[in-house]
């Protein structure tokens, strides 16, 4: 028997979830194939078989926490020979009857299903690369991965692309969710009901348990205050506008607000560098380098994928390493290095439809910088009232470190440099 273990899961990561079992009890493996997805508070990791066989037990169920280096599962190696080999004729059983008792439930499967042998390794050899989103989104919409078109890199079918196959079977009434199903999000395996169906008790996934001790490791670790301010986006917004159309067709890089922003606060920490600083012990690190966090909702929840030496970066290499980093948060494609070494974050409520709102700190850094909805509204210019595209920026910040009157001014200079966008050339 080979034992199936929780590997190595990163940096002090010592737990995970069990997310979703790829093999059952009695299915074949191949070497290298995947047997079951871990969720940490981080990453999504998928444990591979190291030698074929037969997945012979189960240890733990999903939904159950489990501890690097813990078993959780058993192959039969040796059942993997009997599997794979060609089908024994019917008229030879009788020959071995004897010792029955033990070979029947390996060879019984075989004698019951005449030539299954070459199928699964035919099936693996052509199904498509997905990834963990993908599969969960082929679980709970019934689509086959191989029906939807990989039109992400090396053949890889993208999360996108089974969301549009969803919605465009959604005609389809077989395999869509009751309608009173609907109405309610799927329990996890750990759901529990109450008699009357009106409560739903669902224990925490490793990654939300994670973030909310996060959450309040920094409320309780820092001295947390916000400081706003207002931005006029009209030169942006005209920028972007003229340029927009131009650089996708030259550059293939759909250029967002983000740039501008990223651009602006890096050049707001040189400033100021104590707002890209960190505090340890009775120490203070200042950092002469800008990696930059993105705050990003995923399907599993926030995870804030970092872009390194973001001052370092034009507009249009930020841009390029941002599509990338939040296309691997979506498709739950992340590595550790993605989500460590930040040292400032921006987080954009405004995509969701926030007008203003207060983030809180991504400890231990000090500073965190909100965007919000652009909205029109009449403002003072020049002694006369004209209707600007405004937005609300926050700054939040760990007042042990950084005092007030650096954040207004850090968030001054950010509003000085998007509202002359073309400051940033020169800076």
């Amino acid at each position: 028997m080979i034992s199936i273990k929780v590997p190595p899961l990163g940096e002090s990561i010592v737990e995970a979830t069990i997310a979703r079992w790829l093999k059952k009890e009695g299915d074949v493996v191949a070497q290298n194939e995947s047997l079951v997805e871990l969720e940490t508070d981080k990453i999504t990791v998928e444990v591979p078989a190291f030698k074929a066989g037969v997945l012979t037990k189960q240890m733990k169920k999903e939904g159950d926490s489990v501890q690097v280096g813990e078993e959780i599962g058993e192959i039969d190696e040796s059942a993997g020979s009997v599997a794979t080999a060609p089908a024994v004729p019917v008229e030879a059983a009788p020959k071995r009857e004897a010792p029955a008792a033990t070979p029947a439930p390996k060879t019984a499967p075989v004698a019951a299903v005449p030539a299954p042998a070459p199928a699964p390794a035919t099936a693996t050899a052509s199904a498509p690369k997905t990834s963990p989103a993908v599969r969960r989104i082929a679980a709970d919409e019934g689509i086959d991965p191989a029906q939807v078109v990989a039109s992400g890199a090396s053949g890889r079918v993208t999360k996108g692309g089974m969301l549009a196959a969803a919605a465009a079977a959604s005609t389809a009434p077989a395999p869509r969710p009751a309608p009173d199903a609907a109405k309610t999000p799927a329990p996890g395996p750990s759901a529990v009901a109450s008699q009357n169906g009106r409560e739903t008790r669902e224990r925490m996934t490793t990654r939300r348990r994670r973030i909310a001790e996060h959450l309040l490791e920094s409320q309780h670790a820092t001295a947390h205050l916000t400081t706003f301010n207002e931005v006029d986006m009209s030169a942006v917004s005209a920028a972007r506008e003229r340029l927009r159309d131009r650089i996708e067709k030259e550059h293939g890089v759909k250029l967002t607000y983000m740039p501008f922003f990223a651009k602006a606060a890096s050049l707001a920490l040189k400033a100021f560098p104590a707002v890209n600083a960190q505090i340890d012990g009775d120490s203070v690190v200042y950092k002469h380098y800008v990696n930059l966090g993105i705050a990003v909702a995923a399907d599993n929840g926030l995870v804030v994928p970092v872009v390194k030496d973001a001052d370092r970066l034009s507009m249009l290499d930020f841009s390029r390493a941002l599509t990338a980093v939040a296309k691997r948060a979506r498709d739950g494609a992340l590595t550790m290095d993605d989500l460590t070494g930040g040292s400032f974050t921006i987080t954009n409520g405004g995509v969701f439809g926030s007008l203003v709102s207060t983030p809180i700190l991504n400890y231990p850094q000090v500073a965190i910088l909100g965007l919000h909805k652009i909205q029109d509204r009449p403002v003072a210019i020049a002694g006369k009232v004209e209707i600007r595209p405004m937005m609300y920026l926050a700054l939040s910040y760990d007042h042990r470190l950084v005092d007030g009157q650096q954040a207004v001014l850090f968030l001054v200079r950010i509003k000085e440099l998007i509202e002359d966008p073309a400051a940033m050339l020169v800076e």
